[in-house]
């Protein structure tokens, strides 16, 4: 390959990567070809980016962008393919389903996620619990909201007993 191609390839890598908020390194080498369509499709359903890359390439793309992706080299053996997403937990529960079927593929190397860095397949459990940011958009309103229900609650209730209390008095005047 030439220099100017694989400079091409480095900058539509980094490109790709940049363009997302986390990807996870995956080995998907021993994948037939319907069980590779399959993931491709899954993928494109959940809104994941699948792509087969070289270890060097990915290497040098992740150096020619900010941050800190020198823990994850160590993954970078044998064949590698990236799921780039914008939801932190979609690329592992996509992987635990896969795996749930009876696959033994695809199997996680390492992944990026919201600028923390998981190495090894025992990190799928942890991953497939992240919440997502609308995920926990949808918590924080909701504890809002809460003290407000109850308060609310409080007066309606209130408001029935103290009515209540003055047609009973009022009755027993007459």
């Amino acid at each position: 390959m030439k220099k100017e191609d694989k400079a091409v390839i480095i900058k539509k890598i980094a490109d790709t990567i940049s363009g997302y908020n986390c990807f996870y390194l995956v080995e998907t080498a021993g994948l037939d070809a319907e069980k590779t369509q399959q993931l491709r499709a899954a993928c494109n359903k959940a809104d994941i980016k699948l792509m087969v890359v070289k270890n060097s390439l990915l290497h040098k793309a992740l150096e020619g962008l900010e941050g800190d992706y020198s823990e994850l080299y160590s993954a970078f053996h044998g064949a590698t393919s990236l799921m780039c997403s914008n939801t932190g937990n979609a690329p592992a529960k996509l992987l635990k389903d896969f795996v749930k079927k009876g696959d033994t593929l695809p199997v996680l190397k390492g992944a990026y996620v919201e600028e923390t860095v998981y190495l090894g397949a025992d990190q799928i459990d942890t991953l497939a619990s992240i919440k997502s940011k609308n995920e926990l958009i949808a918590d924080v309103v909701a504890l809002l909201q809460s003290p407000a229900k109850n308060v609310i609650s409080a007066l309606q209730s209130g408001g029935g007993k103290l009515h209540g209390i003055l047609e009973t008095l009022s009755k027993k005047e007459d």
